[in-house]
């Protein structure tokens, strides 16, 4: 291994254990990701809740779990719910995007105002 090499390995292995200082440019990354990780988990569980819904009424429907179940004729309950388990999934977009934008708007000062400052410098 070569000297510049060791010196390299040496200052990785390093800069791991020194503080890092908090700038502003992280304090930028930290809104931005305060904007947008409560929406990014709500349309996750939303989006698959409402999809297990659609498959439980593919399931009624197409297998022999409603009669496993008690029922007599699954199609029509089976219909139904995976019906609604689409309209729930049709409505994780538009709900992620309603509340992304009110989110946007509620930090946008903050955001603003912290961008100039770092792009002006």
């Amino acid at each position: 291994m070569s000297n510049n090499d060791a010196q390299f390995l040496v200052q990785k292995i390093r800069t791991q254990y020194t503080e890092k200082q908090h700038t502003e440019l992280d304090e930028l990354k930290e809104l931005d990701a305060k904007v947008k990780r409560p929406v990014n988990v709500f349309a996750y569980t939303y989006g698959s809740i409402s999809a297990v819904i659609m498959g439980a009424g593919m399931s009624l429907v197409m297998t022999d779990i409603g009669a496993t179940i008690g029922l007599a004729s699954a199609m029509v309950p089976g219909i139904a719910i995976g019906v609604v388990g689409l309209g729930l999934a049709l409505t994780t977009y538009p709900i992620y995007k309603g509340i992304l934008n009110s989110r946007k708007k509620k930090y946008a000062g903050k955001i603003l105002s912290l961008s100039e400052k770092i792009m002006s410098k």
